[in-house]
């Protein structure tokens, strides 16, 4: 999990670059629902990034890092939130993510990755395809000791670019992604 925190280009990614319902007018797309900071000083983050600064992003990483520039370019929005779990929140959010991976899954969501730490940790990762070979959306959802993280990724994405990055970027989640839809 810090791994993914520690990347200078994922955090690049999510900062300059899931559900209670999938929406049909939008595959891909996630609707996480609103989410309060916790209270006491916990953790929070909330990133939206829509298809205009990706595409800035994109020219941005295309020299370094062309298959970074090459995914950006595909994605149409990121959004990423990060909320701390206190003792206050942590059941709440808990049956929350329960929800929203099984309405994921309800809505023809494929779950690619499921882990379960020794440390607490509880990873899912989902795909919803287009016809064809691309992505419409990718969905990642994360439960460690301290943290609730959800993303979601729209767009037109090849499996392979995903891989590809996972393994530039060693995020072994995105790495498992490429791997299971090669199969």
């Amino acid at each position: 999990m810090k791994k993914i925190y520690n990347h200078p280009f994922v955090f690049a990614l999510v900062t300059a670059s899931l559900a209670l319902s999938a929406r049909a007018e939008s595959p891909g797309l996630v609707d996480f629902g609103k989410f309060t900071p916790p209270g006491k000083g916990g953790e929070f983050v909330e990133v939206h990034l829509k298809n205009n600064l990706l595409a800035f992003a994109a020219q941005l990483v295309e020299k370094d890092e062309p298959d970074a520039g090459k995914l950006l370019r595909s994605v149409q929005l990121i959004q990423v939130y990060v909320v701390g779990l206190t003792e206050e929140n942590r059941a709440e959010l808990q049956k929350r993510i329960q929800n929203i991976r099984q309405n994921l899954e309800g809505h023809g969501w494929d779950r690619n990755v499921n882990v379960q730490g020794k440390e607490g940790e509880d990873v899912g990762v989902y795909t919803q395809a287009r016809e064809g070979e691309t992505l419409a959306g990718l969905a990642v959802t994360v439960v460690d000791a301290n943290h609730l993280v959800l993303v979601n990724i729209v767009g037109d994405i090849k499996p392979e670019q995903i891989a590809a990055l996972g393994e530039r970027l060693n995020i072994k989640p995105l790495k498992e992604i490429g791997e299971a839809n090669k199969k």
